[in-house]
């Protein structure tokens, strides 16, 4: 071990800006709709859970690692860190390509479509994620998000290794954690990409469609227990030591060697939904603080679906995750 970890995250991978645009229905081809609201924030996996971090705890180091480029976009990114308080001294850039951006297309109450600009993302590398730095630094977990839409990380060499995996690997023998979240992307490499890193991989979170495209194994959706568990076995063998499926009705911890543990979220009502983008990575960034402050399973797991369901009540991605204490409001045993 090469550091001493004694706490704070670091998020390193996705850092989007997202303009999120209103819209009232999804057009035909050629058709027009009108734009009733449009919001910019920042978003994807790295930025959601850093963000969703430091509104829970303001005392907890959180550190943004990843690629931006030398633009407005950067500084939307730098700025909003700076506003939340987590450190983007991490944060790498270069002139090579913009920084990454999304225009979100939001239904509300119903779906939403995402137009993607990889941008830096695509080019952040192993040379932009200085691991054991990060351990020097006192980080207790690494998070990485998303495995399946950061280019080249997610290239597979000829031995079918990939860069992800070796940052992984390196942040584990730092003495640190390793956390991953994966992306619904429809990637005909989604499967080898995932299982190359699975045995560097402390925890894994994913939701029914991205466990069925990791595994092969078929998950009928959002409620299927038995798809859920079979998809977390094939996970748990193939590596990774402890594999969170989640989705709106249903969770599942299943840490390797240990019993599986499930819980159900209360229903949200859907006339306080705003828009559903972000609420996967607010249950994550629950998850991932109820493992920093070492909270039993079955607290973690309430507080992540309580972020989710908080996310939902958002226009951007994270603007109406709270902090630790409105969410555990009433919460006997906090």
């Amino acid at each position: 071990m090469t550091g001493h970890p004694v706490g704070g995250i670091a998020c390193v991978g996705n850092w989007i800006v997202d303009i999120v645009h209103s819209i009232d229905l999804w057009p035909q081809k050629s058709d027009l709709v009108h734009i009733r609201d449009e919001t910019a924030g920042v978003g994807g996996g790295a930025a959601n859970v850093a963000m969703d971090l430091a509104a829970f705890d303001a005392q907890l180091p959180v550190l943004a690692v990843g690629l931006l480029g030398r633009d407005l976009h950067a500084a939307t990114v730098r700025a909003a860190c700076m506003a939340a308080g987590v450190d983007a001294g991490w944060l790498a850039d270069t002139a090579d390509a913009p920084t990454a951006h999304t225009h979100v297309m939001n239904v509300p109450g119903d779906s939403r479509t995402f137009f993607y600009h990889p941008g830096t993302n695509d080019l952040l590398g192993e040379a932009e994620i200085p691991v054991e730095a990060l351990a020097e630094a006192g980080v207790k977990i690494v998070y990485l998000g998303y495995l399946n839409l950061l280019g080249r990380l997610d290239h597979i060499d000829p031995d079918g290794s990939t860069a992800a995996a070796r940052v992984l690997r390196r942040a584990q023998a730092a003495g640190m954690l390793t956390c991953v979240d994966l992306v619904s992307a429809d990637s005909p490499k989604f499967r080898q990409t995932v299982a190359a890193a699975l045995p560097h991989i402390d925890m894994l979170f994913l939701n029914e469609v991205e466990a069925q495209r990791a595994t092969g194994v078929a998950v009928d959706g959002p409620s299927d227990r038995a798809g859920f568990a079979s998809a977390a076995a094939v996970l748990l063998a193939g590596g990774a030591g402890t594999v969170v499926v989640h989705s709106p009705a249903l969770s599942l911890w299943h840490k390797g060697g240990e019993a599986p543990f499930w819980a159900t979220p209360a229903p949200v009502d859907p006339q306080r939904i705003v828009s559903p983008v972000g609420a996967g990575d607010a249950f994550c960034a629950g998850a991932i603080y109820a493992m920093h402050q070492g909270w039993p399973v079955a607290r973690a797991l309430r507080l992540a679906h309580a972020a989710a369901a908080a996310a939902l009540g958002g226009s951007t991605a994270t603007d109406a995750v709270p902090s630790l204490a409105i969410l555990t409001q009433g919460w006997d045993d906090i």
